[in-house]
């Protein structure tokens, strides 16, 4: 098992990793709309937090020696299932490969963002 730790994307905000190499996987954890350079929450609404998101799991994805065309498998959190259509609006510019996926509604996020997105790829 090898950890994966990148500058490009922000550091962990707990006792975990960006992501874990296993087995022919990476499996990141949940990427929130954190900008790497500042550690805070990126302004504006859904579109501008996935898109930070998607920055951040290609960057994390990038360092294990993967990318975002290699997910499997991608799990999503909304902090309002109102914002889906949007959501899936900036998510389907990155994940053109079309990933299984699971998309749920929480009641809250960290540090009150929007959406968070965990990914499984290929290696």
């Amino acid at each position: 098992m090898q950890k994966i730790h990148t500058e490009h994307a922000p550091a962990a905000i707990g006792p975990y990793s960006q992501a874990v190499k296993a087995n022919g996987f990476v499996f990141t954890s949940g990427q929130i709309a954190l900008d790497p350079a500042t550690g805070a929450v990126v302004e504006g609404g859904i579109a501008e937090q996935t898109r930070r998101i998607c920055e951040n799991l290609k960057a994390v994805l990038a360092a294990a020696g993967t990318s975002l065309d290699k997910a499997v498998k991608t799990t999503c959190f909304l902090a309002d299932m109102n914002d889906f259509a949007s959501f899936n609006e900036v998510y389907g510019q990155y994940f053109t490969e079309k990933p299984a996926r699971s998309c749920v509604a929480v009641r809250t996020l960290p540090k009150n963002v929007l959406a968070e997105v965990e990914v499984i790829a290929m290696a």
